[in-house]
């Protein structure tokens, strides 16, 4: 008797474990084949034509596919096109980024204040992100064409004139679209990133005496290290993708200074040069690769502590 009710006690405490591992089970069944289209897509449009990209980067051509390992990504190395290219496109991030991300925060800190008109002002910045490319592109050509607006006021003030695209200003041009163009995306960010800081600290730091120049280096800045890791980000991927401005504005062949990476795989794409496009296309993600993992590593030291 003792025996029986043991193994009715057993059996009594297994079935609730067999109906937790069932639901268990169909969750993971409805999870995977709500997630399987998402997998399968990233698959199909990013995962294996990237397998393919590195399988063009190793081989002589796509017909014969012979191995010849590195030989392709030292011959892109030497190219002097592919050097003024990378050094061009490291310059305008170099340049573009840092000024994309400072400007955009203090734009943010100044309609976070009580600035009259502030809803106007935000308006005003965000308005480039309704305007097409194309639109943006002929605004442009409108004021920085010999012809142009630009010239006509340096013409009115007793300057002369300067084919702003083919000149060693060619670059700042550009830089000024790129910040004309992103400012208010990431300004909209920090200012929603700065609306989620505690108004407890702030009082805090407010009845200690301490100045806003500690206020923001000490608090608000550890507070938007993830934004700031974030649009940085952003603005490092759109600085890699300012090709399509210049090449609405100039063409295959720009500039010398505005000459960027892709400018350099595009004219190798028109060539049908696969293995120098996959090749320098290889070298470009291990870049941002990176670039990308330093960001993380210095957002996780100088935030560690605000998460904690």
């Amino acid at each position: 008797m003792k025996a029986l009710q043991k193994e009715k006690k057993i059996k009594k405490t297994k079935q609730p474990k067999t109906k937790s591992t069932k639901r268990l089970r169909k969750l993971k069944l409805g999870s995977g084949l709500y997630l399987a289209p998402s997998l399968l897509g990233v698959l199909l449009f990013f995962i294996l034509p990237f397998i393919v990209v590195i399988f063009y980067s190793l081989v002589d051509n796509p017909i014969s596919k012979n191995f010849v390992f590195f030989e392709n990504y030292t011959r892109v190395i030497r190219n002097a096109a592919f050097k003024t290219a990378v050094k061009n496109t490291a310059t305008f991030s170099a340049v573009a980024v840092p000024l994309a991300v400072v400007l955009s925060l203090l734009l943010a800190m100044v309609l976070d204040t009580k600035l009259p008109f502030r809803s106007q002002f935000r308006t005003f910045f965000l308005s480039p992100m309704m305007v097409p490319v194309a639109s943006i592109v002929l605004i442009w050509q409108v004021l920085f064409h010999y012809n142009g607006a630009i010239n006509e006021v340096m013409l009115a003030l007793g300057g002369s004139k300067i084919d702003w695209m083919k000149s060693q200003y060619s670059q700042i041009v550009v830089v000024v679209l790129f910040l004309w163009k992103n400012l208010g995306y990431n300004m909209i960010l920090f200012m929603a990133a700065l609306s989620s800081i505690p108004r407890d600290i702030l009082e805090v730091a407010r009845l200690e005496s301490a100045t806003s120049f500690q206020t923001f280096f000490f608090i608000k800045l550890r507070y938007l290290s993830s934004t700031i890791l974030f649009v940085t980000i952003m603005s490092l991927i759109s600085s890699f993708k300012v090709f399509r401005e210049i090449y609405l504005l100039t063409g295959d062949h720009p500039y010398d200074t505005i000459y960027m990476l892709q400018h350099f795989m595009n004219n190798a794409f028109a060539s049908l040069d696969y293995q120098r496009l996959s090749a320098a296309a290889i070298l470009m993600s291990l870049v941002m690769i990176v670039l990308i993992g330093a960001l993380f590593l210095v957002e996780n030291y100088f935030g560690k502590d605000v998460e904690g």
